[in-house]
């Protein structure tokens, strides 16, 4: 199976549904314009349907872009709402979760701990 691994990579899902029929013009049209960023970026830039079964990834590299696509049998991709912000910041381990199908816009770390009043 192919997923970025380079973690120094940004991930931008952009929060609107996009038509999968968009191809690489298209998407980097949407990088462009709608999210204002630079698609030549060190970025993986994250596109979903309305339905949320199909998703798109757009990334650069050195002399050409690649798309990823992945469609789901079932379920959907959890997304969040464009009301919220038009696009989101993930990590590259994030987007690996995500294509796995861990809902990761809702996951909380731990709290810090603090070792004050604690006896050990």
């Amino acid at each position: 199976m192919i997923r970025p691994s380079n973690s120094s990579l940004k991930v931008y899902l952009y929060s609107q549904p996009v038509d999968m029929r968009k191809q690489i013009d298209g998407l980097t049209a949407i990088v462009e314009h709608q999210m204002g960023l630079q698609p030549l970026s060190k970025s993986v830039f994250v596109f979903v349907n309305k339905r949320r079964d199909k998703l798109k990834m757009l990334c650069w590299e050195k002399n050409g872009f690649i798309i990823w696509y992945k469609r789901l049998e079932r379920d959907q991709f959890p997304w969040f709402k464009s009301a919220e912000m038009q696009t989101r910041v993930l990590s590259v381990k994030e987007l690996n979760w995500l294509l796995d199908g861990y809902d990761v816009l809702k996951m909380e770390p731990h709290q810090p701990l603090s070792l004050k009043g604690l006896s050990l």
